[in-house]
């Protein structure tokens, strides 16, 4: 099973339950946190990491013995990352994407290829959970290629739990596709719904099934729970605001170690989850069934 924790903006609270969650089920999972511009998952989780990759990406360096600037792969390349003059050419390499194209069409083969680090991976293990994040390097721009090497690190055969960037772009996209169920947090407010609405847009035309988790629910007003029930999506929990749950989240601790009911509130969460695949594998109707925080 792979489940996406995602959010159509920051600060709802998505880190807090793609954390916690793992945490709680007390069995193998297995946590990539695709958030590379700004990982965070690891300040909760603090897992003991024993593996660093570096990660390149392959640019293009045109050799100026060869080329004759006939301009094929300033043509190809959709992201302005060369650019060819009548007696010189340039290279971008900040700007390039790493499709290889300018490689196939140069008639010359004038281009060489070079490396270009733009980040790191770091895998480690807190416990039966097993942790693999990515860092962008300061001042790059590409995150999806090396959200797509976080994910290559997936393990098939157990439980996934993907924390994925913020709002609706292409970092989003890379890090939620083909997961099996999209679990959004969202907060019960104007701008929390616009984001949410965006959010869902974004996951529909991937084709992913859907579910909320409705964060400080009681503050705002009704129309996300409205429009949750307008567009059939299952609102698994709502979370009032809590003054401990906040100065815990603050000192960086783990709400399923401190406090005692979030352990079942998260494992509860997940046998929704399941219930809704479920239902899913069999086409049965939707229950908008939720649960609270106990106090």
């Amino acid at each position: 099973m792979i489940l996406s924790v995602a959010s159509g903006k920051g600060g709802t609270g998505k880190t807090t339950i793609a954390t916690n969650l793992a945490v709680a089920l007390g069995t193998p999972v297995q946590l990539l946190d695709c958030d590379v511009e700004e990982p965070n998952a690891h300040l909760f989780l603090k897992p003991a990491v024993y593996r660093r990759l570096d990660f390149h990406l392959e640019v293009p360096e045109i050799d100026p013995a060869r080329c004759t600037y006939c301009g094929k792969c300033q043509e190809i390349c959709q992201f302005n990352a060369i650019a060819v003059l009548p007696t010189a050419a340039l290279t971008f390499p900040e700007l390039c994407h790493s499709c290889g194209g300018c490689f196939l069409v140069c008639p010359e083969k004038a281009l060489i290829s070079r490396k270009r680090l733009v980040g790191a991976i770091e895998i480690g293990a807190r416990g039966p959970v097993s942790f693999v994040h990515g860092r962008l390097r300061v001042g790059e721009a590409l995150a999806p290629p090396l959200i797509r090497r976080v994910r290559q690190e997936a393990v098939n055969g157990g439980l996934i739990i993907i924390d994925a960037p913020p709002g609706t772009s292409c970092p989003v996209l890379a890090a939620i596709r083909g997961s099996d169920l999209v679990l959004l947090v969202t907060e019960p407010t104007p701008f929390g719904l616009n984001d949410l609405e965006l959010a869902v847009a974004a996951a529909r035309e991937m084709g992913l099934s859907l579910g909320l988790v409705i964060n400080r629910a009681d503050v705002g007003d009704r129309r996300v729970h409205e429009f949750a029930a307008r567009e059939k999506i299952p609102v698994f929990l709502e979370i009032p605001f809590d003054r401990q749950v906040a100065e815990t989240y603050a000192r960086g601790e783990l709400l399923v170690e401190k406090i005692p009911a979030w352990r079942g509130l998260m494992q509860t969460l997940f046998a929704r989850m399941q219930e809704e695949l479920a239902r899913l594998a069999t086409g049965k109707p939707a229950r908008n069934r939720k649960v609270g925080v106990v106090s």
